[in-house]
Formats: C-alpha cells, sequence, structure tokens
C-alpha cells in the first residue's frame, strides 16, 4: 500500500521564552533566555538553583477556572497549546471529521504537583480527603483524554511515555497514523510541567541538573564548562494532516514530515550508549526512511541538554552518521534557551525545526563561550542564522535509552 504524505498544518506553544509559538520564534531567534531563579519552590532545598518557568500564563484564556482545578499544571498546558495549534490550522472538526482527527500527546512524567499535593494531603487529613480527581489529574494520557474532548476530536488517541524522547516518539508515531491511513488529522506534541519538589530532589539526587547559579549560563549546551541540564516546563503541539486533505481545505502547509525512528540502546537507565550508538541507529533510520541521503540534512535541533556525556555522545552520533558532511552541517540547541522541558522538548524543538525551514533562519545555541574539543561543529554559537533550510532533522533522547528521530522536509507540490 502506498504510504500517505503527511503536513504541519498548525504550530501551537507555550514555553519560557513565549506563551504563543510567534513569540517562542522571535524569542529564539533574538537569543533570548527563558531560564531565571527557581520561584515554583524554595531553591535553598536543592543544589539546583535556576529553571525555566512559564511566564504569566493565564489558563482562564483557554478554558474555564473550574476545569482548569480539575486538570494538573502539564494537562493545562497541553490544551492550551493544542487549541492554539487547531486554530492556527484553521481546522474545523465537525460530527463529521471527528472520527478522522485523531489526538497523540506524551508527557515524561504526567502529573507530579498533583501526586505531591495530594500526597500531603492524604498524610496531614487521611484518605477520605483524597481528590476524587486525584487519578485523572495525575495520569500521563489525560493531555490526550482532556484535549480529545476540548476539541471534540473522536479518531486515533494515544500517549506515549517515553521520557525525554516523549514529545518526538509522539510525533513520528501520529505521523505513522496517518501514514497507514488510519486518521487524516493528528493533534500531537508533548507537555510537561515537573517544576515540583520531588522533581528538583531526584534530577538533583542523580546530578543530572546544572548547579550554576547564574541563569544567563546555566544551560549551555556543547561548551566546555557545562555541568548539567536546566529542568524547565510548557507544551509543543502541532497537527499532522495527510496532505490531500489538507490541500481539499485550502490549508496553509508549513512543511512536510518525512522520516521517523525510533531505537534503544539496551544499555543504562540514564547514561546513553557509548558513542550515542542508539541515536546513531535511530538518525541513520530515519534518513533511510525518508528516501533522502544524509548530503540532503541541512539542519540538526540537537537534543543538547547541556550535560557533559549527551552533548560529546550526540555529537559522536552526528559524525558517524553524517561523515563529512557533519562538519558541513549547522546544529543547535534550543534548549540553551528553553532549559530541557522533558517530554514537552520534542514538541517544541519539532516547531522550531518546522519553522527554520519555513522561515529560512536558523536559532543559535546560545552560552556557548568556552570550545569543548570534543564537540567540533557548527553549532550555530550565540546568534541565529540566516539560511535556506530545506531539509531540517530532530532528535530526542530518554532515560531509559530511547532515541527519537523526526525529518521535516520543505513543501513541494
Amino acid at each position: 500500500m502506498e504510504k500517505r504524505r503527511v503536513v504541519v498544518t498548525g504550530l501551537g506553544a507555550l514555553t519560557p521564552i513565549g506563551n504563543d509559538v510567534q513569540t517562542s520564534w522571535d524569542n529564539a531567534i533574538k537569543g533570548v533566555s527563558g531560564i531565571g531563579p527557581i520561584t515554583r519552590v524554595n531553591p535553598d532545598d536543592y543544589p539546583a538553583k535556576v529553571c525555566a518557568e512559564l511566564k504569566d500564563f493565564d489558563v482562564e484564556q483557554f478554558m474555564d477556572k473550574k476545569d482548569a482545578r480539575k486538570m494538573d499544571r502539564f494537562t493545562q498546558y497541553a490544551v492550551a497549546a493544542a487549541l492554539m495549534a487547531v486554530k492556527d490550522s484553521n481546522l474545523e472538526i465537525t460530527d463529521e471529521n471527528a472520527p478522522r482527527v485523531g489526538v497523540w500527546i506524551g508527557s515524561g512524567i504526567g502529573g507530579m504537583e498533583t501526586f505531591e499535593q495530594q500526597y500531603k494531603t492524604l498524610l496531614e487529613k487521611g484518605a477520605r480527603r483524597v481528590s476524587p480527581f486525584f487519578v485523572p489529574m495525575l495520569i500521563p494520557d489525560m493531555a490526550t483524554g482532556q484535549v480529545s474532548i476540548a476539541l471534540g476530536a473522536r479518531g486515533f488517541n494515544s500517549c506515549t511515555v517515553t521520557a525525554c524522547a516523549t514529545g518526538t516518539n509522539s510525533i513520528g508515531d501520529a505521523y505513522r497514523v496517518i501514514q497507514r491511513g488510519e486518521a487524516d488529522v493528528m493533534v500531537t506534541g508533548g507537555t510537561e510541567a515537573p517544576l515540583t519538589e520531588m522533581s528538583f530532589a531526584g534530577f538533583s539526587a542523580n546530578k543530572a541538573l546544572s548547579t550554576n547559579p547564574d541563569p544567563n549560563s546555566a544551560s549551555r549546551p556543547f561548551d566546555k564548562d557545562r555541568d548539567g541540564f536546566v529542568m524547565g516546563e510548557g507544551a509543543g503541539i502541532i497537527v499532522l494532516e495527510e496532505l490531500d486533505h489538507a490541500l481539499a481545505r485550502g490549508a496553509k502547509i508549513y512543511a512536510e514530515i518525512i522520516g521517523y525512528a525510533a531505537t534503544g540502546d539496551a544499555y543504562h537507565i540514564t547514561a546513553p550508549a557509548p558513542n550515542g550508538e542508539g541515536g546513531a541507529r535511530a538518525m541513520k533510520q530515519a534518513v533511510e526512511g525518508s528516501g533522502l541521503t544524509v548530503s540532503d540534512i541541512d539542519y540538526i535541533n540537537a537534543h543538547g541538554t547541556s550535560t557533559p556525556y549527551n552533548d560529546k555522545f550526540e555529537t559522536l552520533a552526528i559524525k558517524e552518521v553524517f561523515g563529512e558532511h557533519a562538519y558541513k552541517l549547522a546544529i543547535s540547541s534550543t534548549k540553551s534557551m528553553t532549559g530541557h522541558l522533558l517530554g514537552a522538548a520534542g514538541g517544541v524543538e519539532a516547531i522550531f525545526s518546522v519553522l527554520a525551514i519555513k522561515e529560512g533562519i536558523i536559532p543559535p545555541t546560545i552560552n556557548l563561550k568556552t570550545p569543548d574539543p570534543d564537540c567540533d561543529l557548527d553549532y550555530v554559537p550565540n546568534e541565529a542564522r540566516k539560511q535556506q533550510v530545506n531539509v531540517a532533522l530532530s532528535n530526542s533522547l530518554g532515560f531509559g535509552g530511547h532515541n527519537a528521530t523526526i525529518i521535516f522536509k520543505k513543501y513541494d507540490a
């Protein structure tokens, strides 16, 4: 059976550098950092002192306050970003097409804030005082569930949980659903609201977070002095659509999605496989599946977490896959500005990849001041670059050995 072509027709985002796509993109191009002091919890309790919080997010712009109280923050973010994406796509969901419109949104952690609040209630007030909404607010699939309810989308409905690869896996899996003919439209991406006491405690305990107290230099992917990632929050949601369906309704097309692959390291629960072997296979398979060659790739939005191992091994993986072309590629880590949005990272970074194609400009890797001999590729340091991008590849790598790669291409009829 011939695989159906799939295009991107809508974008929606909440990020630490903007409460919509345009603001986030404008700030990314300007090299604006969304990282600041931790305010959600007491920073004195943790070695990490900075994070990337949303600024002035007003949930009542998107839903009734009463409904919002029945959702964990990660679900609120997903609903808001999904509503923005569908509005941007100019897609009208009706009784007729609703069974062919699906939702696939992932979260790496789910309702951590709800879990902590309700556990305190259990300890202090007893089991009878735990909220009847505790479980529906906690479970990671509720972002997909609430988005489908908000949109009236009754098609293929699923949720991916693959740690920091979640957003990219979700988009890739949704792409496959449309390719197979099981839906015409998928609303997909990732969402995360992890800025809680247990998250800071857990990631601090396993030494994953930067302990640099300076917000302006804590997230510095590929820099010699990097010392860990900066945790962030938000959501990135895109509308994927079968090409003929999009053309028939006159939709604007941002780009075409043409490649996806996912692999497992089978190596370690938190550390990447030596030399980024699993990530290299994901990139190689995604390129092969796209029908392109490695020399066709113009830009990589790297996972680029600012941890010592990730950046070194991702660089090695890119060299392994791309050979000499690795040195001609433009590569950047937008996590230098947004921080690491965990399960939402791949969704936001897919949006930045698509916009790099559409706008002909590549966002920078900011805070790249001290070259690392192990990271010697072109990371578009500190300033955005105007450059035609025909094909962009986005990587996401997660605890548990998850590797996911998606490839977007400039739409060509």
